[in-house]
């Protein structure tokens, strides 16, 4: 979720934990350690790979390498990025704010540098339906993007 533009901002949240987590998962646990992370959109072709990185994996278990996920350095942050997904966001940790109840946090972060996937442009443009997006509802959930519009604001 994006929640500023200057500087670019965005933020995820992640509940439960896992044993060998001290209290989180690991993303959460991963961001905390180095104070870098990197959103990659996901793609409803991706649906399936998105979903086995999500399994209660040992902490030394490479995501990528154990979904098959091709990777690529990012550029301005020192981790892994998708190396194909639609867009990715660098970021750079502002700060973890844990909420009230058992292993509740919401991350946020800095956005420093972005790749876009050349097929997902028009007219230099990001085209959301040009790769139907996933959108995580809640439990096991998601929806996809198919429709957008646009609204005038009042006065505009």
């Amino acid at each position: 979720n994006a929640v500023a533009y200057v500087p670019p901002q965005v933020m995820f949240a992640s509940t439960s934990a896992k044993e060998d987590r001290d209290g989180t998962k690991d993303s959460v646990a991963n961001i905390r350690d180095t104070g870098f992370f990197c959103v990659n959109i996901v793609e409803y072709a991706m649906r399936d790979v998105m979903n086995k990185t999500s399994g209660p994996w040992e902490r030394d278990v490479d995501e990528f390498e154990l979904a098959g996920i091709e990777r690529a350095d990012c550029e301005t942050i020192p981790c892994s990025r998708v190396a194909n997904a639609p867009a990715s966001l660098e970021c750079k940790l502002t700060q973890i704010v844990q909420l009230p109840g058992e292993a509740n946090f919401t991350v946020f972060g800095e956005v420093t540098g972005i790749h876009m996937r050349d097929d997902c442009l028009v007219d230099g443009i990001f085209d959301v339906l040009r790769f139907n997006p996933l959108a995580r509802m809640g439990y096991r959930d998601y929806s996809v993007v198919r429709e957008k519009f646009s609204l005038k604001r009042p006065g505009e």
